[in-house]
């Protein structure tokens, strides 16, 4: 998904408009999560970005989505750029020191 969202509406505030963003972008993640992986994958990984706009945004993680959405909309953007990519990804195991 790269998209830019608008916060200004006419007749709904802000604050629902913020709301209905990290809607979407939840029914995003657990769609595409939903997804039959490929053979060699063991789970869905994301790549994330997020700032004013395209030019400008910059990598985050996908737990902090909401976070960064709501510091956005605290510092009074009216509108703001969110890419997240999709792609299968293997768990690596780090082994523990006794």
């Amino acid at each position: 998904m790269k998209k830019t969202f608008e916060l200004t509406h006419p007749k709904i505030k802000i604050e629902r408009m913020v709301e209905a963003v990290k809607h979407e972008v939840k029914k995003y993640l657990k769609r595409e999560r939903n997804k039959t992986l490929p053979e060699d994958a063991d789970y869905w990984d994301f790549d994330c970005k997020i700032g004013a706009s395209a030019q400008t945004a910059d990598v985050i993680h996908v737990a902090t989505i909401n976070k960064q959405v709501d510091i956005l909309a605290a510092d009074g953007l009216t509108s703001f750029y969110l890419e997240i990519l999709v792609k299968p990804a293997v768990r690596t195991f780090e082994e523990k020191e006794s």
